[in-house]
């Protein structure tokens, strides 16, 4: 089926012939019909599948195709969990407005509110917003929703969760109850998908594939070691020249910055992104990944719904996530769009619960690898002053990987990920 005949504006397919595609994905031809159509929906589809596109384009649709006569007022809001996805759901909207005369804007913490306010009192008529600064604005009374005709809630399953609810619920107490919600995730929990009564009124489900399956085209492995000599065997598998582009997942800030300090002694040249980085620490990280000036990357979970860089080869999970949701969207850097990639998860001895829940809940087992060459029965290896003194520190290794945050984005591709579509448990205050 090609984009014409889901009954998109010609400025906007004019806008997506100029990227070189003629055929949404799956989740695009689901629900684009139905949203034009004005209905409330809940999408449900795998990372990397094109569900960014499939809310943006036919909201666009709607607002170039009965705007007001009025003055421009605020007419759709999009709320995301991470600064990263803020920035990336904007970037890409624009590349599809290219010939439709809508003002767009993002609001976030971390930089000026300065110009964020004068936008929202400019009347701009798609908000891309995290929750916390939305909130700090409207308490200013900066923003005006009153002509509101449609949210979405991108990430759906973690704007929804216990640290979200109360801060989405204030949000949507000051939007007109008569709208259009749309609310989209890769994961969505039966338990999460109940609480969407409260903001939707019949919504259309529009589920392609498994809910919270992993993407078939990602290979996925287990690394068992012993937890001091995880740096150590990460180090081994980089001898690999096919690991050209690699994503590492740590459990905390701390311990992204030693492994960082690790790779860099060794020549390889790594980024780290995380809560205790600035935005534009974070935001030159993550170019220079997808420059390629940067072979690894090492985050916390800020980055694993909002990074949206092409050709990541592999994703390591050095310390295994406890929740499922968070593995799904971890391992979906890699292989977007039907390319292949690879993704190997480093377990440990008090891993294994969570291994075998993850293995329960997609339907089958994950492979065991041991690396060639690797001595597991090495010794640990001596802490470097800084990190024996971090050891020693009441604050230990500190938290930080739930963390939100911000970051970039791509031009936009109705086939890829987060850009044509494609964690955190902190509260609702938005990153």
């Amino acid at each position: 089926m090609p984009f014409k005949a889901l009954g998109l504006h010609p400025l906007l397919l004019k806008a997506i012939q100029e990227t070189g595609y003629t055929e949404p994905t799956p989740i695009q031809a689901a629900a684009i019909p139905e949203i034009i159509l004005g209905h409330d929906v809940i999408g449900i589809a795998q990372t990397g599948t094109g569900k960014t596109a499939a809310f943006t384009l036919p909201l666009l649709h709607r607002l170039h195709s009965n705007a007001p006569a009025r003055a421009r007022m605020t007419r759709t809001l999009v709320l995301a969990p991470t600064r990263e996805l803020v920035v990336q759901i904007e970037e890409n909207v624009h590349a599809y407005a290219k010939h439709v005369p809508i003002h767009i804007t993002k609001v976030y913490g971390g930089v000026s509110e300065r110009p964020q306010i004068q936008a929202l009192r400019g009347g701009a008529e798609m908000v891309i917003a995290t929750p916390g600064r939305l909130l700090d604005l409207m308490g200013q009374r900066c923003a005006d929703f009153t002509g509101l005709e449609h949210l979405v809630l991108d990430e759906a399953d973690r704007m929804l969760d216990m640290g979200f609810l109360p801060a989405i619920r204030r949000i949507v107490q000051a939007l007109p109850k008569k709208r259009q919600t749309l609310l989209f995730s890769a994961t969505l929990s039966k338990e999460i998908e109940s609480l969407t009564h409260e903001f939707q009124h019949s919504p259309k489900v529009v589920q392609i594939g498994r809910r919270s399956n992993p993407a078939e085209t990602v290979t996925q492995l287990v690394y068992e070691v012993p937890r001091h000599l995880k740096t150590q065997l990460l180090c081994h598998l980089l001898n690999d020249p096919a690991m050209n582009m690699v994503l590492v997942f740590t459990r905390t800030k701390h311990g992204a910055d030693r492994v960082a300090r690790r790779l860099d002694a060794l020549g390889i040249k790594t980024g780290t992104l995380h809560a205790n980085r600035s935005q534009n620490q974070r935001l030159r990280a993550l170019e220079d990944f997808r420059s390629g000036a940067s072979r690894v990357l090492i985050a916390t979970d800020i980055a694993a719904r909002g990074i949206d860089v092409d050709g990541i080869s592999h994703v390591v999970n050095l310390d295994f996530p406890p929740q499922v949701e968070d593995y799904v969207h971890r391992i979906g850097r890699t292989g977007r769009a039907n390319s292949i990639g690879d993704a190997i998860s480093f377990i440990c001895e008090d891993d294994y619960g969570s291994l075998r829940s993850l293995e329960r809940f997609i339907g089958r087992g994950i492979v065991r690898k041991r690396a060639e060459g690797f001595d597991y029965n090495a010794p640990a290896p001596k802490l470097s002053p800084e990190d024996e003194e971090r050891r020693r520190s009441p604050r230990g290794g500190g938290g930080g990987g739930r963390s939100g945050g911000q970051g970039g984005g791509r031009g936009a591709d109705p086939r890829r990920g987060s850009s044509f579509g494609g964690g955190a448990r902190t509260g609702g205050r938005g990153r």
